[in-house]
This record gives structure tokens, C-alpha cells and sequence, in this order.
């Protein structure tokens, strides 16, 4: 049981509000735009490298400075969810988000664009404030697929913004990409201030005490631990492939231009469809075998990979195959996590998440070494690496007693 609580494991402190699809949708929508400005930069390293005038190694440490800063935002705003109001706090970060895009596209300097980076990632977690949101309002046996489709908008994010940063650059320059992030967050703003239902809420507990309980929720939760260990290491892989990918794609054999390039990311789009099904496989009880198969899938993706340094079909079905396993394992993780302790669901979001992007800022690190040494080839023995230690964790998770029942039951039987 849960330090943060005084409620039995899984149950709710009051009647879910219920939420209407409407809002599903829009929260879905809101939280891939406001993820999608850490990504925005990935298909333009080359052309950042260019401006600033370094290497490749020199520029791809902004796409870790940028989840670094995200990092610190989890563990330091998302806490706050759980005592804040979460519309007011949700507008404020946004319009903050909008001044640190605006600063990223005046930048004169890479130095100045790391601090703007570092700020980006910061207000970026707007999105980890509205996923424990979305599932506070939905009852609990359509917990896991309300937040399985609002983590879909997420993910489309996270992958269009490749995209459609490649094709804004390729219009109007690399700059222009960050006026119009900046514009989408103040529109958001106002939007999310005018739909999102208010909820009263008094701070029981100081801004000390509420980061502290974080670290009791941690000591308390073995499913957090074990859980937020297997998010890390597949999104490792992830940031490790996406980081390096447009050096890849930019040289030979295939000297892509940046348009093109930010085009793959409609490869992994077609893998979000799977968090929604995630979603209600975890609330069917199925958590134990999807955890297996998306570990599996992250494995094998890199072989294939490995094939695409030359290749095209098997690189675009690598890609394919590793936003599944990790888009399906962060959701399966998320559904089991948010029914641990529901008065504390924006701590426990703050330490999945928190480690979650630790281990993509270090794959993303990890990956620019490598890469600079031993090509796409080193990425992509890295990336198998790291999906056989998420089977080797999931063993180790298997032998545990399992989370919560759907139901919310702690006596109700489970297969995860």
C-alpha cells in the first residue's frame, strides 16, 4: 500500500466524474502538441549543425539537454497536479512553453539554443499533467482505454513532429518551425483554459513535502520500480534510433533532404494505433504477455535496422516495429501504474515519467557517442541491447506479485 494514501490499493477517493469523448479527443490533441516540442529539433540537427556552424556530435546534445530539461519538469511541476489546480496550472506552462519557443527561434548561438532547449523541455510536460487528469475523470473499467487514447495523441505527436518540422523547414527554415510552436502553445492555452473542468483543491502538503512523498511513493510501489525501469530502457531505444536517424538518412546512400527525412516519422505514426489496444488488453488483464511481446518487438526492430544502413524496406520496418514495442509498453505500464494510489496519480506520473526520460536523454547521449565512432551499425547494437534487457526485466517482473485488478479489487485475480 501507497505511504500517499490512506485508501485500500486500487480504490477511488471519490466517484469518477466520467468524461465525455469530446474531451478525450481534445486531450489527446493537446497532449501531442504540447509533446511534440522536444522533437521538433531532430530532423534538423544537420541543418542546426550548419547554421551554428559545428558537428554532428555538437548539435545532438540538444536533443538530450531538451528530455534532460523534461526530466526536471516531471520531477519538479507534475507534482503539483496533485495539489494545484490543474486548468490554471496547465495554461500558465504553456504560455511559459511559448516564450521558450520564441527565445529558441531568435537564438544566435547554439549555447543560447541549449538554454531555450533546456526551457522547451521544461514546460513541455504539460502533457504529463493531462494524461493523470484524464484518468482521474474516466471510470475505472475504461481507465486504461481512455488513457490509451489520449497517450495515442501523445505518440502521433511525438512522430509528426518530425515530420511536420521537416516540412515547415523545408518551407521557411529551421527558425520558422519555432514561431509556429510558439503560436500553437498560446492558442492551447486559451483552449485548454476554457474546457477543462476546474477541480478544488487545498494544499495539504508543501511544495518539500510533496517532492519528498515522491521518493516514499517509490520506496512503497515495487510495480512503479519495476515498471518505470522497463519504460526506461525502451525509451532508451527509442531516443538512441531518433536521435541519430538524420545523419543516417541525410548521407550515403540515401542523401535525403530534410523534408524527406521528417516523413519517416509517418513510419512510427502507424504503431500508435496499438496504445489504445494496449490500453484495453491492460484492463482486460493481458498486461503480463504485452509486456513480453512489445519487448520483443523492441529487440528485433534493430536487426532489421541494421539491414537499413543500406536498405530502405528493412530500415522503415524496423522503425515500425520499435514505435510499437515502445509505444505499447509505456501505455501497458501507465495503465497499471495510475491504479496504485488515485489521490497521487500526478506523483506517481512525476516518477515513471521522471526515469522514463532519464533513460531517454541517456540513449539519446549514448547514441551520439557511439554513432560518432562506430556509425549506424554501433546505434543499432545498442538499441538490441538495450531490448533484451527489457526481456530480462520483464522476467524479473513476471516473478512478482502483480498490480491491482482492473477492478480495482486487490483480491480480484490478474494475468499480468
Amino acid at each position: 500500500m501507497s505511504s500517499t494514501a490512506a485508501e485500500p490499493l486500487g480504490s477511488e477517493p471519490r466517484p469518477p466524474l466520467g468524461i465525455s469523448r469530446g474531451l478525450v479527443a481534445t486531450l489527446a490533441v493537446a497532449c501531442g502538441l504540447a509533446v511534440a516540442n522536444l522533437y521538433y529539433a531532430q530532423p534538423l540537427l544537420h541543418l542546426l549543425a550548419t547554421s551554428f556552424h559545428t558537428g554532428s556530435g555538437g548539435v545532438a546534445i540538444v536533443v538530450t539537454i531538451a528530455q534532460l530539461g523534461y526530466a526536471t519538469g516531471l520531477l519538479l511541476l507534475v507534482p503539483l497536479g496533485d495539489i494545484w489546480q490543474r486548468r490554471r496550472l496547465v495554461a500558465g506552462v504553456l504560455l511559459l512553453a511559448a516564450l521558450a519557443l520564441a527565445a529558441s527561434a531568435l537564438a544566435p548561438d547554439l549555447l543560447i539554443f541549449e538554454g531555450a532547449a533546456l526551457l522547451v523541455g521544461v514546460t513541455s510536460v504539460v502533457a504529463q499533467l493531462l494524461v493523470p487528469l484524464a484518468a482521474d475523470l474516466a471510470s475505472a473499467p475504461r481507465r486504461g482505454q481512455v488513457v490509451g487514447t489520449v497517450m495515442s495523441g501523445l505518440l502521433i505527436g511525438i512522430l509528426l513532429s518530425r515530420t511536420l518540422s521537416g516540412l515547415l523547414a523545408a518551407l521557411a527554415g529551421w527558425r520558422f518551425v519555432y514561431w509556429f510552436a510558439a503560436v500553437a502553445m498560446v492558442g492551447l492555452a486559451l483552449v485548454l483554459r476554457a474546457v477543462l473542468p476546474g477541480d478544488r483543491r487545498s494544499p495539504a502538503l508543501s511544495y518539500r513535502a510533496l517532492l519528498l512523498s515522491i521518493l516514499s511513493l517509490v520506496r512503497s510501489e515495487p510495480v512503479l520500480r519495476r515498471r518505470s525501469l522497463l519504460g526506461a530502457l525502451g525509451f532508451a531505444a527509442f531516443s538512441a534510433t531518433w536521435t541519430t536517424i538524420a545523419f543516417l538518412l541525410s548521407g550515403p546512400p540515401f542523401h535525403y533532404g530534410v523534408a524527406v527525412i521528417g516523413l519517416f516519422g509517418l513510419v512510427g505514426a502507424a504503431g500508435a494505433a496499438c496504445a489504445t489496444l494496449a490500453g484495453r488488453g491492460a484492463d482486460r488483464g493481458w498486461a503480463r504477455v504485452e509486456t513480453l511481446g512489445f519487448s520483443l518487438a523492441v529487440t528485433l526492430a534493430f536487426p532489421l535496422m541494421i539491414l537499413g544502413r543500406s536498405q530502405l524496406l528493412p530500415l522503415v520496418a524496423g522503425i515500425l516495429l520499435l514505435d510499437v514495442g515502445v509505444q505499447g509498453i509505456h501505455v501497458t505500464n501507465q495503465s497499471l501504474v495510475y491504479r496504485l494510489s488515485p489521490s497521487a496519480r500526478s506523483r506517481i506520473n512525476s516518477a515513471y515519467m521522471t526515469t522514463y526520460f532519464v533513460g531517454g536523454a541517456a540513449g539519446s547521449a549514448g547514441a551520439g557517442v557511439v554513432y560518432g565512432s562506430w556509425g549506424w551499425t554501433g546505434v543499432c547494437l545498442l538499441g538490441a541491447g538495450l531490448g533484451l534487457a527489457m526481456v530480462a526485466a520483464w522476467g524479473w517482473d513476471a516473478g512478482h506479485p502483480d498490480a491491482p485488478s482492473p477492478a480495482g479489487s486487490p483480491s480480484a485475480p490478474s494475468r499480468r
